[in-house]
């Protein structure tokens, strides 16, 4: 599985929270969240774009930094 690195505009726990509930719902993903510096890795086969509408769901701003 490739890794993946966002940065996402999370500002507090319920940010964190919602990225958490959104990745949940998509399945076969395994993912770590790093509020204080805003990243997101996300280790999935799924493609790049279908990651980061998910991400978009939250209603933050999402930057896809490559893959790690």
């Amino acid at each position: 599985m490739t890794k993946h690195e966002f940065e996402v505009d999370m500002t507090c726990e319920g940010c964190s929270g919602a990225v958490t509930r959104i990745l949940n719902k998509l399945g076969d993903v395994k993912f770590e969240i790093d509020l204080p510096k805003k990243l997101v890795w996300i280790e999935s086969d799924k493609d790049v774009d279908v990651l980061m509408e998910t991400l978009k769901k939250c209603g933050k701003e999402v930057k896809y930094n490559g893959t790690k």
